[in-house]
């Protein structure tokens, strides 16, 4: 439990929440008669508590988007994926408690009991300490390591573009796939974006549609230079 303190940052004075963040539901079905919960109940607050400090900062940070870009962005920094990534660069596996056939079942790499355990440990420190405590460690091993890719991400360059060329009638805006390369289950794309028939900027993705984004900044880059 010292080296998992460490990793996160915090030494709890009621280690016994940690304890309970790390049981899953397996674990404590299994010892009833001991007196062990799972982390569910946790797992439920910590939901809570990082759905609440992610919008904060979002809210504070991004005083120009409107409520739904916040929300999509949000959506994003607290999915299943993201918390994963927290639990494996804790190495969180290896500090559950899980009922036999959990374990069997290679439960301590599973992406889902790992984001659970994550949300559960928010919580167990909320609890220990208080909001501030618990927003700053957040901030610290989720929302400062992933906010500016996420919000990159978010971001519609192709909207932006079209709407910059509507600004003035007569002129056409197109899409076309210039290349791709790669084995079937790892393609890289290369599209065009075509003002009025002239290649305006080009772009990358391993998906078309990520390609097409690529484009239009490249062309919104473009056409904004002075």
């Amino acid at each position: 439990m010292k080296q998992l303190e460490e990793k996160l940052g915090y030494r709890f004075h009621n280690r016994e929440l940690l304890h309970e963040a790390l049981h899953h539901s397996s674990y404590a079905n299994e010892h009833r008669g001991d007196g062990i919960s799972s982390n569910e109940r946790l797992e439920f607050l910590g939901d809570a508590i990082l759905g609440f400090v992610t919008a904060e900062h979002l809210f504070k940070t991004y005083g120009d988007l409107p409520e739904g870009d916040l929300t999509r962005i949000r959506a994003a920094l607290v999915c299943e994926q993201s918390l994963y990534e927290v639990a494996r660069r804790l190495d969180l596996g290896q500090y559950l408690k899980l009922g036999k056939g959990e374990e069997a079942g290679g439960g301590r790499e599973r992406q889902s009991i790992l984001a659970d355990a994550v949300e559960a440990i928010f919580a167990a420190i909320y609890l220990d300490s208080d909001i501030a405590s618990i927003s700053s460690i957040i901030h610290r091993i989720l929302l400062d390591r992933s906010d500016a890719h996420v919000v990159e991400e978010r971001k519609d360059y192709k909207t932006a573009l079209q709407e910059l060329i509507q600004r003035e009638e007569g002129h056409t805006l197109s899409y076309r796939l210039a290349g791709e390369s790669g084995p079937d289950h790892n393609k890289t794309f290369l599209f065009e974006v075509l003002v009025d028939d002239a290649v305006t900027g080009r772009g990358e993705g391993h998906s078309k549609k990520e390609a097409e984004q690529a484009a239009a900044r490249d062309a919104l880059q473009r056409l904004q230079r002075p």
